[in-house]
């Protein structure tokens, strides 16, 4: 007999659902805490928990018209199949912008994580580039950004499926990013829909490249509660030996929505 505990946590968020924390709202602050997790005892044996929290900050207390907005991402997922661990990683994304509001606009970016599925014990990038507002209208939004980056990772071995790299733990490469995502309120708001995607080459090698996609909605269910289910996918063309190159993962769970706006 197979038995299943759902365990699921309830969103705060400056939006209901991740990728609709907006840098180029109005709103002094948005936050998103969320907690998803399943476990399963039996046939099966698999315990999983995954954490989020999102805020995005903008000092400026008098105008909407944002000069700076800090917008930081940050998740951490862990995973166990019969008592192995498969997954403890964290992932923190930081964003700096200037005036967001505008049709293009600047930003310094750094990123900070770890995969344990994928032996990266430490992994961190810094660069800048600029964004471009394609749609802003109601309840429909495109942005488009691109960017460069240094990045360096330390693995837990020393060889990959790319030969050239072998004989080092650590690889540091200068990458380019694009990125294109969107969120749109449809049926009068009685579905969201939301989707980003990014792709990275690097600059010295063109199978050092990884790219991912997320695709994901919301249903408003009741005074700011929602259903939210969010697919990931991704691509990573260096790997460790016998590591795969590709991930899936679907999770689902409810949202809260909470935003603090601007008093003039």
């Amino acid at each position: 007999m197979l038995r299943r505990l759902a365990l699921v946590g309830l969103c705060l968020t400056g939006w209901p659902a991740r990728a609709q924390l907006n840098e180029s709202d109005t709103t002094r602050l948005q936050v998103r805490a969320a907690l998803t997790g399943n476990y399963q005892k039996g046939n099966v044996e698999v315990s999983t928990v995954r954490g989020k929290l999102d805020v995005v900050l903008s000092p400026d207390r008098v105008s909407p018209d944002q000069v700076w907005v800090f917008k930081s991402q940050n998740a951490s997922l862990y995973q166990a199949f019969y008592g192995v661990k498969a997954d403890n990683d964290l992932f923190s994304r930081n964003y700096l912008y200037y005036r967001p509001g505008r049709r293009v606009y600047p930003f310094a970016i750094a990123y900070l994580s770890t995969n344990y599925r994928r032996k990266i014990d430490l992994r961190y990038f810094a660069g800048a580039g600029g964004t471009g507002q394609l749609i802003r209208r109601p309840g429909h939004t495109l942005k488009l950004a691109a960017g460069a980056v240094y990045e360096s990772t330390r693995f837990t071995a020393a060889t990959f499926n790319e030969t050239r790299y072998d004989g080092s733990e650590t690889i540091g490469v200068w990458r380019v990013t694009t990125w294109l995502g969107g969120w749109h309120s449809l049926w009068d708001g009685h579905l969201r829909l939301y989707y980003d995607a990014y792709y990275q080459p690097a600059l010295s090698d063109t199978r050092n490249y990884r790219w991912q996609y997320d695709v994901g909605v919301d249903f408003p269910v009741w005074k700011g509660l929602s259903f939210n289910a969010l697919y990931t996918y991704t691509h990573e063309n260096v790997v460790v030996q016998r590591i795969r190159p590709d991930d899936r993962i679907l999770t689902v769970g409810l949202a809260y929505a909470l935003r603090k706006v601007h008093r003039r």
